[in-house]
């Protein structure tokens, strides 16, 4: 894929999510003066559009895999699903929570899980500074080298630590406390996606049995 097709391709990506995004949240809340929304989508692409140009200029091979969503594994598969699933629902609630006035978070509430939500971003950042072999779906590349070092010294999958603060943040930027019961079934599609992952790295990626062993922890030090 060449710069400008991949200009293209990330472009129609980034318009669709922003208008399914806006779709989800705006139409179910009956108005466009839901300020909890426009938060989440200037937290949530702002940063996308930074790191998207980041890559396109000092790294295209890794945008054009984090731009590759098409998982192999049985086990990925239901996980996309079932986090779409997740995504839809909760949006969609978040939406009908301000439009009834079911949940009143306080704003320091809001305010905290917006900075979870960037230090969550900063983590992401990081992790794809650190790993050039970074893709969106569980493979092991050719020539792909064991990453132990930064993040990956503390915790063995801290791109998934990162998207936890993320996706947890999201049902209180936008107001809702009832759609956090439901963003609160994304660490259990974490746990199954990291444990059919280290099955396909443990098989595939030279070195990485060992590094389980020296770095005990999979998500979140001391805890699991």
């Amino acid at each position: 894929m060449n710069k400008t097709q991949l200009i293209i391709n990330a472009l129609s990506k980034l318009i669709v999510g922003l208008g399914m995004i806006a779709l989800l949240l705006f139409v179910p809340a009956g108005t466009w003066h839901y300020w909890h929304a426009w938060l989440l989508l200037a937290l949530l692409f702002i940063p996308m559009i930074c790191l998207g140009i980041g890559m396109l200029f000092f790294s295209p091979q890794l945008l054009s895999k984090r731009l590759n969503n098409k998982e192999k594994e049985r086990t990925q598969k239901h996980v996309v699903v079932f986090s779409g699933l997740m995504f839809l629902g909760g949006f969609i609630l978040c939406g009908l929570d301000h439009r009834f006035a079911w949940s009143q978070v306080p704003f320091w509430v809001v305010i905290t899980a917006s900075m979870l939500f960037l230090i969550g971003y900063v983590i992401y950042a990081e992790v794809l500074r650190e790993n050039a072999y970074l893709s969106r779906t569980v493979e092991v590349q050719d020539n792909q080298q064991l990453i132990d070092t930064g993040l990956y010294s503390i915790v063995r999958h801290p791109m998934y630590t990162a998207t936890l603060l993320m996706f947890l943040s999201m049902p209180l930027i936008l107001g809702s406390w009832w759609a956090l019961l439901l963003f609160a079934c994304y660490p259990w599609l974490i746990i199954k996606r990291i444990q059919n992952e280290e099955q396909v790295l443990v098989s595939g990626l030279k070195g990485y049995a060992d590094y389980k062993k020296q770095v005990r922890w999979r998500l979140i030090p001391w805890v699991w």
